[in-house]
C-alpha cells in the first residue's frame, strides 16, 4: 500500500492507496488532500475487498496549480472528469467534505453518468445567502490584501472547524489542520472564496441521483449543522444520514473511526 502522489493522471496532484471500487475523495477548504490520511490508510482493507482510494487536490491546493481560469466549481468538476478518464475509471464513488461536496455536487450535476455513489460530509447544497456571499468575499480581499492567510486561521480554528472539546479529545489535531491551513496560498484561498460564492443550489440535481448516497455530518457541526445534512438527504432518492456524535466541521478528521465506518457502509451498498 502506498500514499505517495501518484504521476499526473491530469492536472490534478493526486494520492491514491489500494484497490477496489473506486473511491474519489474532496478535501474541505482550505485544506489539502492531506487530511484525508486516515481514509488511505483503512478503507482500502487488507483483502483486497476494499475500495481503491483516490484522494484530490483541488485546484490551487496541495500539489494542483491554480491556473488562469475564472472562479468556478463547474470547472473543478469538469477537472474531475477529465481524471477519471485519464484513471481509467468510468464511474466513481465519489465524496467530498465541505468545499469537496461542493465540487462532488457540481460533478452530479455536469456529469451525473460518472457517480456510481455519492458520499456527502458536513456541506450543504443550498446557495450562499447575500450575507455569506459577501463575506466570502470579505475574506478574498483581505487574504490577497496581505498576501497571507492568517486571518483563516483567527477566524476559523478551532472554532468554528472544529466541535467543542476536539482540541481536548485530539491535542495534535489543531496543529495538524493549522498546519495545512498555513500551506494555502492566498491566491488559491481567494479564487476557491469566488467559486464558492458563486455556486448554485443543487437540491434538484440531487434529486435526479440514481446512486446510492450516504450523507455524514457532525452533530456539533456550525458551518454547515446538520438540518443542512437532513435536507440533502431528503432530496437525494437513496440515502442514509449518519449523524456522527460529538464531532464539529472536520468530522473525517475528529472521529476517523465514525467517518470510515459510514463510507465502508456506502461502499457495501454500491457494491
Amino acid at each position: 500500500m502506498t500514499t505517495e502522489p501518484l504521476p499526473p493522471l491530469s492536472a490534478l496532484a493526486v494520492r491514491e492507496s489500494g484497490s477496489g471500487t473506486p473511491l474519489v475523495l474532496l478535501h474541505a477548504f482550505p485544506l489539502s488532500s492531506r487530511m484525508w490520511q486516515a481514509q488511505l490508510d483503512d478503507l482500502p482493507g487488507r483483502d483486497g475487498s476494499g475500495a481503491r482510494v483516490l484522494a484530490v487536490d483541488l485546484r490551487g491546493f496541495g500539489g494542483t496549480d491554480l491556473g488562469p481560469d475564472r472562479p468556478s466549481l463547474d470547472l473543478l468538476a469538469d477537472d474531475l472528469a477529465l481524471l477519471l478518464d485519464r484513471a481509467g475509471i468510468d464511474r466513481a464513488v465519489v465524496g467530498g467534505l465541505s468545499l469537496g461536496g461542493y465540487t462532488a455536487m457540481a460533478l452530479a450535476r455536469r456529469h451525473p453518468h460518472r457517480l456510481a455513489g455519492l458520499l456527502l460530509a458536513d456541506t450543504k447544497a443550498a446557495a450562499d445567502t447575500e450575507q455569506q456571499r459577501a463575506n466570502r468575499e470579505r475574506i478574498a480581499a483581505a487574504v490577497l490584501a496581505r498576501d497571507s492567510v492568517r486571518l483563516l486561521v483567527d477566524e476559523q480554528l478551532p472554532s468554528p472547524l472544529l466541535g467543542a472539546g476536539a482540541a481536548e479529545r485530539d491535542p495534535g489535531l489543531v496543529e495538524r489542520v493549522r498546519a495545512m491551513i498555513e500551506e494555502a496560498a492566498p491566491a488559491s484561498v481567494a479564487w476557491m472564496q469566488r467559486a464558492m460564492a458563486a455556486r448554485p443550489d443543487s437540491l434538484a440535481a440531487l434529486a435526479r441521483l440514481e446512486v446510492p448516497a450516504a450523507v455524514v455530518v457532525g452533530e456539533l457541526d456550525a458551518i454547515t449543522p446538520p438540518a443542512d445534512a437532513e435536507a440533502m438527504a431528503a432530496a437525494l432518492p437513496d440515502a442514509v444520514l449518519t449523524v456522527i456524535p460529538q464531532a464539529g466541521h472536520l468530522s473525517a478528521l475528529e472521529a476517523p473511526d465514525a467517518f470510515n465506518a459510514a463510507v465502508r457502509a456506502l461502499l457495501r451498498r454500491v457494491g
